[in-house]
């Protein structure tokens, strides 16, 4: 009877394992399903590293009870392998060759300073890394002004070349902007529906080349504060079941609804890539998704996910209220072969850390 009953009890657990197998790689797989087709599937990138812990466990459990099914949770683990290599780079760091352009993407929430300081002390924190950080390309997102009276007076100290694209609709108020030691031929908006982002294409003369550099703040989830103080309830159980389901299924609403726009936004940003693509590429920003996503995928179609290739570790990127995710990127052509990609965690003043990267300019056509 006893030797029944732990059969029995094996057999339910190696069922809930294949059960969590099954829902990681679900969410793995996540970004090759567009979400106009499948939209309350596509947030489920969000939640494959919860699935790849989950797993873990079983391996923990296998190894302590019944080593010989140890190869369940392995085999998952091979199963996943790409997604994983996806969320969690594990690449070291190398020397830099000679005449790497380092490039830089941060979000500067309208240099806010992050509830952390006041509005000029904001502007001046970004302002003072930006001159230690003496970056070749920086891209910018939420560059907008009313600071527009003196932020390019301010930048052009320590760039050369320095323009902002401000997207503005009804009440809306948003930009995007370049600043950078190469001189700008010219700029292009990348058109699509939004309501308050958008993306800009920059043309560069960088020594005999012109590269396109394609800057991009792709569509807010929409999740207001009362939203994430639930979503942080809900995480650490201080709310009821019947307000959590709800809660949990106007999230998701959500989440859903601003997938299938940045999905568009995503397709008409690589259909201009497609149309560039005889030019070296730099693609970077903030694109309001996960690296398991469908508009990460979509745009990063026959480019090299920066992070992905030089990169080490989650890379969290943005980082408020229960949400810790890496949701800005750099990506580039294989024009370029992409050394020592970091998210920088050493500065507050917004509610993004940069991702810096840089490229050397490879022999490939």
């Amino acid at each position: 009877m006893i030797k029944q009953l732990k059969l029995f009890t094996l057999n339910l657990v190696a069922g809930a394992n294949l059960a969590v197998i099954a829902l990681m790689l679900l969410s793995g797989y996540s970004d090759h399903v567009p979400p106009p087709t499948f939209s309350h599937l596509s947030w489920l990138g969000l939640v494959f590293p919860f699935f790849l812990l989950l797993n873990l466990l079983f391996v923990f459990f296998w190894i302590m009870f019944k080593w010989r099914r140890l190869w369940i949770p392995v085999l998952g683990y091979a199963l996943a392998y790409v997604p994983i290599t996806i969320y969690l780079p594990l690449n070291s760091p190398k020397d830099l060759p000679d005449g790497t352009i380092k490039v830089l993407s941060y979000n500067v929430a309208c240099y806010s300073g992050n509830g952390k300081y006041h509005e000029n002390d904001g502007f001046d924190s970004v302002y003072n890394y930006l001159a230690r950080q003496k970056a070749d390309i920086v891209c910018l997102q939420e560059d907008n002004d009313t600071w527009r009276r003196f932020v390019m007076h301010r930048y052009s100290k320590i760039y050369p070349y320095n323009d902002t694209t401000v997207f503005c609709k009804q009440q809306s108020f948003n930009g995007v902007g370049i600043h950078t030691r190469f001189p700008i031929l010219r700029k292009e908006r990348i058109w699509y529906e939004s309501k308050s982002n958008g993306s800009v294409a920059y043309f560069l003369k960088v020594g005999r080349d012109t590269v396109l550099v394609v800057n991009n703040h792709l569509e807010f989830s929409h999740i207001n504060q009362d939203d994430r103080e639930n979503y942080r309830r809900m995480i650490h159980g201080k709310m009821g079941r019947d307000t959590a389901r709800t809660e949990s299924v106007l999230l998701i609403e959500k989440l859903a609804k601003a997938s299938v726009i940045r999905s568009r936004q995503a397709e008409a940003v690589h259909r201009y890539i497609e149309a560039h693509r005889h030019l070296p590429v730099i693609v970077c920003g903030d694109f309001n998704d996960c690296p398991i996503s469908y508009s990460h995928r979509k745009i990063g179609e026959g480019l090299t996910d920066c992070f992905v290739a030089a990169g080490r570790g989650l890379g969290l990127s943005y980082f408020q209220k229960g949400f810790f995710f890496r949701i800005d990127h750099i990506f580039c052509s294989d024009h370029f072969q992409p050394f020592n990609c970091i998210v920088d965690n050493k500065t507050d003043v917004s509610d993004h850390y940069p991702v810096v990267c840089w490229l050397k300019m490879s022999d490939k056509p």
